[in-house]
């Protein structure tokens, strides 16, 4: 499955910027592993110094950012599953904020943060590698707004790969 796959309506507007991000003729599986990828360099690269910098006031560090990106990818693969085992049960929206605030991300290691990263991407690999065309196109509502599986998947890439763009644009540039 691809960005070029997806249909109108299985995700809303708003998303779409972050599908804008990927190669529209990526596979969903590739994607996921380029993200991991990525990532893992992206901290290995980083002293502890920048790992813990932040590009102004009130804005979140480099640690916030990856604990973000994992909360998020926690929550999609939670709303992938349950649509994709055809659960009609609408499902609830989260306040992102909350989750970094709570999550006392400057006060874990790289490494730490890095481990559980990875963890989490492995398991995003194995849920979507697991499922057929048929459950990757069911559509379910999170939020308020439809999305099908496949998009939940793909999102989830263009939403790190929208973080690591303002993490190269405003962190070290």
């Amino acid at each position: 499955m691809t960005v070029k796959d997806l249909q109108e309506d299985e995700l809303q507007y708003f998303y779409s910027a972050y599908l804008k991000t990927l190669d529209e003729q990526e596979e969903l599986k590739s994607a996921l592993l380029k993200g991991r990828k990525s990532i893992e360099d992206l901290v290995h690269g980083l002293t502890d110094e920048q790992f813990l910098l932040s590009y102004g006031e009130g804005k979140w560090t480099v640690a916030e950012v990856l604990v973000h990106l994992i909360d998020t990818e926690r929550v999609f693969q939670y709303r992938a599953f349950r649509i994709s085992r055809n659960d009609k049960t609408p499902l609830p929206g989260f306040d992102h904020d909350i989750f970094v605030l709570e999550s006392k991300a400057n006060q874990r290691t790289k490494e730490d943060i890095l481990a559980e990263y990875l963890s989490v991407r492995d398991a995003s690999i194995s849920l979507f590698d697991a499922m057929q065309d048929e459950n990757l196109r069911r559509v379910g509502t999170a939020s308020g707004i439809p999305w099908s599986v496949a998009a939940l998947g793909l999102v989830i890439s263009g939403h790190q790969k929208h973080h690591e763009n303002i993490l190269q644009e405003r962190y070290f540039n």
